[in-house]
């Protein structure tokens, strides 16, 4: 089932992370355009943004979307099982280091992101775009839903006053994993904003007129510093030439 015939927006998504072997993320990322993209799509999962790490070029984060948990059993149950993954997935495997770091996560309801209806994708060899991405993670206590809200009803609405829609506004899904052949992160509560930029000037730039309004930084800000678990994990991620997300 290719991607735009899914049945809605992906109401489950993966963010991966994966570590590579020294020198072989250009590697990985010619054999994953060329050869994982389509066929993922064909078994019902939907590719949504595959990224170099600007700060790590030993890193590849990529997103994948699913219609439900029962549909990502599925999907991964049938591309894993299959041709295309048996005939190019050792050689990605040798590239990675590690693939575990991966958060199960679900839309936050009621915001509407770019997730709900990407673009057409771009062909093979398709020159990377120039844009930069921003992704912020922020991790809460287990079962504590007061970071969410405070992001969504306070920080959300500033950013989108002052500059993009995010791409993307991700929270946990509880839901267990029911395919333990790939890993998740267990025991994560997590609120994941993406947003994309011209460049690198304007995300700072949105970033400095968001932290000087008064209400962000007298309340907001420190509000998340009070209910986080650790100080927020953020990724500077450079689109690929296929990314539907960019």
């Amino acid at each position: 089932m290719p991607s735009n015939d899914l049945p809605g927006p992906p109401a489950v998504i993966e963010l991966r992370q994966y570590t590579l072997r020294p020198g072989r993320r250009e590697e990985l990322v010619d054999l994953f355009e060329r050869e994982f993209v389509e066929s993922q799509e064909e078994v019902g999962m939907r590719v949504l943004g595959q990224f170099r790490d600007l700060d790590d070029p030993d890193r590849f984060v990529w997103l994948r979307g699913f219609p439900d948990m029962t549909a990502r059993r599925r999907g991964l149950t049938d591309f894993y099982g299959g041709p295309v993954w048996a005939r190019h997935g050792p050689r990605a495997n040798d590239t990675m280091v590690d693939s575990d770091d991966v958060l199960l996560l679900r839309p936050a309801p009621g915001v509407r992101v770019a997730t709900d209806s990407p673009p057409v994708r771009p062909p093979v060899g398709a020159p990377a775009p120039d844009r930069f991405v921003s992704a912020t993670v922020w991790s809460f206590p287990p079962g504590q839903h007061e970071g969410v809200a405070v992001i969504r009803d306070g920080l959300l609405p500033a950013l989108r006053e002052s500059g993009p829609a995010p791409l993307a506004f991700l929270i946990t899904e509880q839901a267990p994993n029911t395919f333990p052949r790939l890993p998740v992160r267990v025991g994560e509560n997590v609120a994941v904003l993406l947003f994309s930029y011209p460049d690198e000037s304007a995300h700072r730039r949105h970033l400095d007129e968001v932290a000087a309004r008064s209400h962000v930084r007298d309340a907001i800000l420190p509000g998340l510093a009070r209910l986080q678990t650790a100080a927020p994990r953020r990724l500077r991620l450079a689109p690929t030439g296929r990314s539907l997300l960019t």
